[in-house]
């Protein structure tokens, strides 16, 4: 661990917010790490699944050189068979077990975050309720730091990769709403975008009037994205 990471985890440290598992954690082994915040791993009865740690999202692969990083960062700290603790979140859309991951009583997925390999994922961070402020700390001080991904002058965060940084904003004026699709009322979709998806866009439970291209109103009862 370089300075800034140990005078990150000594200052969290002192803030009296815990970052260790509890001894009733299940215990898995590392099968393989996917990127920088996934991983294979088998349990005690030999049954293996897909793990995406909980509450942050790593840079993508595509977003060199951070993506790489991240993902041999996560090698260093979970290499094959190594022994995990686990403390499950939820099941994600893709069927993937969210979780904190720990090693030696230590959170990885916090670790990530205190060496700028991670950011916290906020819009997820409801599954880390007990240490979102150490979570939040973390990332600030990487951020001051400028360590990791926040060695860049205009980091890009992941979740706005993946969309292509698409240009979605609320409606504010009439000549603004002149230029944004008229199915969605509540916010601003340029006419003629590519299809996107509820995970493309920041909002829930939003007006749709038909037709809808993007197909958000999923059961036609003018309100998208209810889920």
């Amino acid at each position: 661990m370089n300075k800034a990471a140990i005078i990150t985890a000594f200052l969290l440290l002192l803030s009296g917010i815990p970052t260790v598992a509890q001894p009733s954690l299940p215990s898995m082994t590392v099968v393989s790490v996917g990127d920088g915040d996934t991983l294979r791993v088998r349990n005690q009865q030999g049954q293996s699944g897909t793990i995406r740690l909980g509450c942050i999202d790593a840079p993508e692969m595509k977003q060199n050189p951070w993506g790489q990083q991240s993902r041999t960062r996560l090698v260093q700290l979970l290499p094959v068979g190594q022994t995990v603790q686990v403390r499950q979140i939820e099941r994600d859309r893709y069927k993937r077990l969210v979780a904190e991951v720990f090693v030696s009583n230590r959170s990885v997925n916090l670790t990530m975050v205190q060496e700028g390999q991670a950011v916290v994922y906020r819009q997820y961070l409801k599954g880390c309720d007990s240490t979102k402020d150490q979570f939040l700390q973390a990332e600030a001080i990487a951020k001051q730091q400028k360590v990791g991904f926040w060695n860049q002058s205009q980091p890009m965060m992941p979740w706005d990769f993946r969309r292509g940084k698409k240009n979605i904003q609320p409606n504010t004026t009439r000549s603004q709403q002149q230029q944004c699709d008229p199915s969605y009322p509540d916010f601003c979709i340029p006419p003629n975008l590519s299809d996107l998806d509820c995970r493309d866009v920041p909002y829930r439970r939003f007006r749709v009037n038909q037709p809808d291209p993007h197909g958000f109103d999923r059961d036609r009862d003018g309100i998208g994205c209810e889920r």
